[in-house]
């Protein structure tokens, strides 16, 4: 079905660490002159097939590949193309990601549909936003940027504020901050705070452990949440800070990541208080050295008048996603080498078919949407033991399996029951419950 050789960019999780701070010095070699690439790609078509509205994602996407001297070709409205007749995106790549385009970039508001693209497209894939899951190229541009403001990553404190439950730049936002060593203050609109898999997420993969915060005086966003948390990777001198479950004080901040409120995502929700950054809380002192971010577009919540303040760099954000889009696009048309190697994640990706068991528990993944026509519910597996934790393929969302089935036998046992132990891989499948499994024809023996 697929290309073994190529390299997509789903997840920010498909690139290495030191892949990505190779990248980084790549962006900055076409950034000090970006008309001198016209010939790196020469021939090469890339398509931008969009299916929620965009305007610095696509755009950007679009002036890096002509500026690398490649072409482009587009789908920017979904009501013009063959999905408003019901095609699915597994066909609609399968077509343009052949002799129509040599790499795609793809923004879909399903959760888990950036995968899809991969696994049936031909060419490389980059993941333009989908749904509320990630937004790996913005997080690239983000982590870009910072490096450059501060010279590191590593023990930076950074303020996520507002909705950061679902902002897909968030998310990704987090495991890469995570990944490189910086410290997340998380302050929240009051019900949009982290989602508890992202947290999950950044405990298992990343050892980070959380504490309470307090932020000092931030006028506009200080008072937004009850909610405010620091995250930081587990290290010994702070041992006893977690132990003793004391709020952390946090007196300098490096980074302020303003979000909007995603509407188009939840329906209802009050926004009133929503916090709004303004010129008083840059007059905070903790602020002082603060770089303000914005994945944009913006709203109400950044007012118009700092936007001169040296350091708002929300648009400097925006101008540095042309030459990060650069390198990245001429690593995966292997027009440039990296010489780290690629995240050993990539050399092992078995899927667990769940066939008539698991169900992706996220209502937004495509697998419960366009995916039940055609896609197989596939789940990888996290945690082994107690009970077993597997996650979707597509989305990346945790569920618990309490219950393990022999697909031959059809019979079903508890997870820790010594029958389960013994059923091989090829010939198991997950159920979270027992009525799950009976439902599913499967006979349970246990009790």
């Amino acid at each position: 079905m697929l290309d073994q050789g190529k390299r997509d960019l789903v997840s920010i999780e498909d690139l290495g660490t030191a892949e990505i701070l190779e990248l980084f010095h790549h962006a900055d070699e076409f950034r000090a002159n970006l008309r001198a690439w016209s010939d790196l790609c020469r021939g090469a078509i890339m398509a931008t097939l969009f299916f929620e509205p965009s305007t610095r994602t696509r755009l950007s996407f679009e002036s890096a590949m002509l500026r690398l001297g490649g072409g482009v070709i587009t789908a920017a409205d979904e009501k013009n193309t063959s999905r408003s007749k019901g095609e699915s995106l597994a066909d609609t790549v399968r077509v343009v990601g052949g002799s129509y385009a040599d790499i795609l970039v793809v923004r879909h508001p399903e959760d888990g549909a950036a995968r899809v693209a991969a696994r049936y497209a031909r060419v490389p894939v980059i993941n333009g936003g989908d749904g509320a899951h990630e937004h790996p190229t913005q997080t690239l541009c983000d982590l870009y940027t910072l490096w450059k403001e501060k010279g590191r990553l590593e023990g930076l404190e950074v303020v996520l504020c507002g909705d950061l439950r679902y902002s897909r730049t968030i998310h990704s936002f987090c495991y890469a901050l995570a990944r490189f060593g910086a410290n997340i203050v998380t302050m929240p609109y009051p019900g949009f705070e982290l989602p508890d898999y992202v947290l999950h997420r950044l405990r298992r993969d990343f050892g980070v452990q959380a504490a309470a915060a307090s932020v000092g005086d931030l006028p506009g966003i200080a008072g937004s949440s009850n909610a405010a948390a620091y995250l930081t990777a587990s290290k010994p001198h702070q041992l006893a800070l977690f132990t003793n479950l004391t709020n952390v004080e946090v007196n300098r901040i490096d980074a302020i990541y303003m979000t909007r409120a995603q509407r188009e995502r939840h329906t209802g929700e009050d926004t009133t208080n929503y916090p709004r950054l303004s010129r008083s809380t840059l007059g905070a002192a903790a602020a002082k050295d603060a770089r303000i971010m914005h994945p944009l577009p913006r709203v109400d919540e950044i007012d118009y008048d700092i936007d001169d303040d040296p350091r708002s760099v929300y648009f400097r954000q925006a101008e540095l996603g042309v030459p990060m889009r650069m390198a990245l696009m001429a690593f995966l048309l292997g027009k440039i080498q990296l010489r780290a190697s690629p995240p050993a994640a990539l050399a092992v990706t078995p899927g667990i078919a769940a066939g008539a068991g698991l169900r992706c528990p996220n209502e937004r993944c495509i697998t419960n949407n366009e995916g039940v026509r055609y896609l197989t519910r596939d789940f990888r597996l996290r945690e082994a033991e107690a009970p077993p934790v597997l996650s979707c393929a597509y989305c990346e969302r945790e569920v618990e399996a309490r219950f393990v089935g022999h697909t031959q036998q059809r019979v079903v046992h508890r997870y820790n029951s010594p029958e389960a132990r013994h059923i091989k891989s090829p010939q198991r499948v997950y159920f979270e419950s027992e009525a799950q499994a009976l439902a599913a024809g499967f006979e349970c023996r246990d009790g």
